[in-house]
């Protein structure tokens, strides 16, 4: 590359494909937005750690006062595009050549490209992602599998693509403005806007985002004031950006009204981001019992809570004429098991029965195989685009109903799974790989966090098994010692030596039984990955 933007550095290797990507208008565009906006996001993830410290004081979040008047009156958002008024199914699934064609061929209504959950940001992942995405705007993405030879196209019809960018609380440290590390959630909006938008625009849909872990309406205000400056600086009418935003933290699932009215000229819908949602009951609440969960396998969206937050987020999104989405099904089909597919499949399709009877307008799938399923479904219930107009008076969602804690057992093949799959998950993170199917399910960033805080919370608080054994730091280790063995059993002795299997046991381990919970498993996970990128 010829020449950086002043005061910013790129410490991530430039291939001649990544100049492409990484042109100086491009990451001017990138670093006048962080300017801008940076000192307002650090400002937000302080104020996260002022309001944990008031939970951990006994404050108990409940909807707010002072916007009473903006849940009391009666308005709309600004309106959604006609490409995005049929959304029954979304797939997900990382930036990587394969995945895009196939997701887009999936018979889905959108697919939702994820550059945060299941993308390990890597710096290789984080541009070549942005150079895939751009070229299936362009028609030109197209792979051949190496081993079969298999060639995959993107069809001429195809899902709606919409992209969802890192959260604010994650940095991108290859890009530094003014000796700052680049905030991620702007580092992947701003390159992906910057260069698709007016693509997109003249394809006949437009630049579309998921917006991951906020955690208050401000948080929302600040997304919102990204949009306008954006459509501003390229010329692009104000309202053209539309994003759905993610309710996958206790607290923002007490500000839905104010969260859609902060974005109301760029929001389409809210979506009930379940794995993460859990994952925040825990983190939020984690220093008092009354809060512990159960096994991971007993809390479903039919526990109380969660069901709870899924009819509040219907009732919230449709009066105001946006669209609720529903939640991820996190299994993948079981080819060697007929049974157990049958079993895997008729619980897809009884949560999908769930939401579409309730009211939701689309739902999300990990796995292609799972497209039909949820769509038959959805047809059936659903045979109009979506249920906007269905708004359910007969809910009443009260504070103590969103926090009320499911009851049942702590098993140690509980714990064994969380410990196990933590450990694989962050294994494959740490190669660079962010979704693995692993036991059956798709896992992502989300349902590994869920693993260890659920060890961490039933550790602080030396839990007991349903045998009555205590869970304790000796018991965590020896746990995490002999799945170690049954891992290397399953994954065989070559993939186990090199894979990095022994480094994430060690960080699972220190995290789950630390004196301080770690906020997110990604963060320090994202310094090894630097580091290794180093070596």
């Amino acid at each position: 590359m010829k020449s950086f933007p002043k005061n910013t550095i790129i410490t991530g290797k430039i291939s001649k494909e990544f100049e492409e990507i990484l042109t100086l208008d491009c990451l001017e565009f990138v670093a006048d937005l962080h300017r801008k906006f940076n000192s307002r996001r650090l400002e937000l993830l302080k104020r996260r750690q002022e309001v944990q410290k008031k939970i951990d004081g006994g404050w108990r979040p409940n909807f707010l006062d002072e916007t009473k008047s903006i849940r009391e009156k009666d308005w709309k958002i600004l309106g959604v595009p006609n490409d995005l008024q049929d959304r029954r199914v979304e797939i997900t699934g990382p930036t990587n050549q394969k995945m895009i064609i196939n997701a887009l061929n999936s018979g889905a209504s959108c697919f939702m490209a994820d550059l945060e959950d299941s993308a390990t940001p890597a710096w290789n992942n984080v541009i070549e992602g942005q150079i895939n995405l751009k070229n299936a705007i362009n028609k030109k993405i197209n792979f051949t599998d190496k081993t079969t030879g298999k060639e995959y196209k993107l069809n001429e019809k195809h899902a709606v693509l919409i992209v969802r960018p890192r959260g604010w609380h994650l940095d991108e440290a290859h890009f530094l403005v003014d000796n700052e590390k680049c905030s991620g959630g702007i580092f992947d909006f701003a390159i992906y806007f910057y260069h698709n938008a007016k693509q997109l625009i003249k394809n006949g849909t437009g630049p579309y985002f998921y917006l991951p872990k906020m955690e208050s309406h401000l948080e929302a205000r600040l997304w919102n004031d990204v949009f306008t400056e954006a459509q501003k600086k390229l010329g692009i009418k104000n309202g053209t950006i539309k994003a759905t935003v993610l309710i996958e933290t206790i607290l923002a699932s007490f500000e839905m009204d104010e969260i859609l009215f902060e974005l109301k000229d760029h929001i389409v819908g809210l979506n009930c981001g379940r794995w993460d949602y859990i994952f925040s009951y825990i983190k939020k609440f984690k220093n008092f019992k009354d809060f512990l969960l159960p096994d991971r396998s007993i809390v479903k969206m039919t526990s109380h809570f969660l069901r709870s937050y899924s009819l509040l987020l219907i009732k919230t999104c449709h009066r105001r004429g946006a669209h609720a989405m529903g939640g991820m099904a996190a299994q993948i089909p079981i080819k060697d098991n007929e049974a157990l597919n049958q079993k895997a499949m008729d619980a897809v399709k009884q949560d999908k029965l769930r939401e579409a009877n309730d009211g939701h307008d689309g739902t999300w799938v990990a796995h292609p195989g799972l497209v039909k399923i949820a769509k038959d479904v959805f047809d059936e219930k659903m045979p109009q685009p979506n249920q906007v107009n269905k708004i359910p008076s007969n809910i009443k969602i009260e504070a103590n109903d969103l926090l009320l804690a499911e009851k049942g057992d702590i098993t140690e093949d509980g714990l064994r799974k969380n410990i196990s799959v933590g450990i694989q998950y962050l294994a494959a993170w740490l190669g660079g790989n962010g979704c693995v199917p692993l036991y059956n399910l798709m896992e992502d960033a989300a349902t590994a966090e869920i693993s260890r805080a659920q060890v961490w919370q039933w550790n602080k608080h030396q839990c007991k098994t349903i045998d009555g054994k205590t869970i304790d730091p000796v018991y965590v280790k020896k746990i995490v010692k002999e799945e170690m063995v049954q891992i290397k059993k399953e994954v065989g002795e070559q993939k186990f030596e090199k894979g990095n299997y022994e480094r994430a046991a060690k960080m699972f381990e220190e995290m789950s039984i630390a004196n301080q919970f770690e906020d997110f498993l990604t963060v320090p996970a994202y310094n090894e990955i630097i580091r290794s990128e180093a070596r």
